[in-house]
């Protein structure tokens, strides 16, 4: 009986030898590559949101400053670039930024300015291909409201 009993666990052990570090890998390629997949994603659209929040507010500072609506656009439109460049996300200026104003002339003292930035995030290693079935970007946007000094200019 203590032959037989030693001759199964014997059996046991061999069946065994080696399959911990084959189960340890596909429980790591199963949980740990999706849990990295999001912490880069949710990353990459966090920044996006801080930077569209800091684009807005700077942008509307800066229009608000400028003695001419050219000038302030131009310069509001820069701000933006800068703000996401900080991040590392690129954006075109002119295409992210709108403006609207309470009053005509839109730099007028005591006016209000309403800025609003929108950009689009691509998501991080998603293969092209896939755009038909998954959305391929998330689109972030910030705004803010800014007011023309009273007493500029006098």
């Amino acid at each position: 009986m203590r032959a037989l009993a030693t001759a199964v666990l014997r059996r046991l052990r061999s069946e065994e030898s080696g399959s911990a570090l084959v189960e340890f890998l596909g429980v790591t390629l199963v949980l740990l590559l999706p849990l990295v997949y999001l912490v880069l994603t949710l990353g990459q659209i966090q920044a996006a949101a801080f930077a569209a929040e800091a684009a807005a507010r700077e942008s509307g500072r800066v229009m608000s400053q400028e003695p001419d609506l050219a000038t302030g656009l131009e310069r509001a439109q820069t701000a933006v670039e800068l703000a996401f460049s900080d991040h590392g996300i690129a954006v075109d200026g002119s295409q992210a930024l709108s403006v609207s104003c309470s009053e005509e002339p839109c730099l007028s003292p005591g006016a209000q300015i309403h800025v609003q930035v929108v950009a689009v995030v691509p998501l991080p290693l998603v293969p092209e291909f896939l755009g038909g079935s998954l959305p391929l970007e998330v689109p972030v946007e910030a705004a803010h409201l800014a007011s023309v000094p009273e007493f500029r200019g006098r």
